[in-house]
């Protein structure tokens, strides 16, 4: 015969009339539930990463407590506890052990979120730090130039590639840094930057300074990077400075 619906639930409250098998029974849905963790994990994603506030409206614990009071009743070595079965157990006990697993639950949940939390806050620090270190577009000054796989790109239209993993954001930053100190050894006037389009060569990125103030007198036209090879050449002759950085 076909078990009526709610019966299973309605078990639970037939239980054994001895203290021992209501710890046993405590005892055993509170270290189910710790083994459930994954299980509870996955029905908080699927609910859509809520952590439930009451009893009523906990994911895990209704089931827990059917699953260890079956367990329970096919316990072998327990055959005291089958022929209680029809005594009733305190409701007060059973709703205190839910109680107990729902707290554990949202202990379990809450744990999980503050991880979260913390992985999302150490994700914004990382990007505020790259942020912050970011190598600006040297042609723009208002972008931030990112290089992968060789090839060094801007939003605003700067494209150059090395087709070598050699290059990298750290190496193009070193290039632009000792071709700007470089420049202002000589010039106290700040060099601009542009890209030339080759073509016998591929594209270079070119510093360029032409300032002619009284006392002062500065042409110099250094190629920053070039591509995909690499090469240093500077040659200085009175105040006209060439520099070229092929990279």
């Amino acid at each position: 015969m076909a078990e009526a619906p709610g019966s299973g639930r309605r078990s639970l409250y037939k239980a054994v009339g001895s203290p021992r098998w209501k710890d046993a029974f405590r005892q055993g849905c509170l270290e189910r539930m710790r083994n459930s963790r994954d299980r509870l994990l996955n029905r908080y994603r699927q609910a859509g990463g809520s952590v439930p506030r009451r009893a009523q409206s906990t994911l895990l614990v209704q089931e827990v407590m059917e699953e260890e009071w079956h367990a329970l009743q096919s316990m072998e070595r327990c055959p005291e506890a089958l022929s209680q079965l029809e005594e009733l157990m305190d409701l007060a006990v059973l709703e205190e052990i839910q109680q107990e697993l729902a707290d554990q639950e949202r202990s379990i949940l809450t744990e999980y979120e503050q991880s979260l939390q913390f992985d999302e806050e150490c994700l914004r620090v990382m990007l505020a730090e790259w942020e912050a270190n970011a190598l600006v577009c040297p042609v723009c000054t208002k972008y931030n130039l990112r290089v992968s796989g060789g090839v060094a790109m801007c939003p605003c239209g700067l494209y150059l590639s090395s087709q070598s993993p050699e290059l990298t954001e750290q190496t193009l930053r070193g290039c632009l840094e000792r071709s700007v100190n470089e420049h202002s050894t000589h010039c106290p006037h700040t060099p601009e930057f542009l890209v030339t389009d080759g073509t016998e060569e591929n594209s270079s990125l070119l510093m360029s300074c032409v300032v002619s103030p009284p006392g002062i007198q500065c042409r110099g036209h250094s190629v920053v990077a070039s591509f995909p090879r690499w090469r240093k050449s500077c040659s200085e002759t009175g105040r006209d400075l060439k520099m070229q950085f092929i990279l």
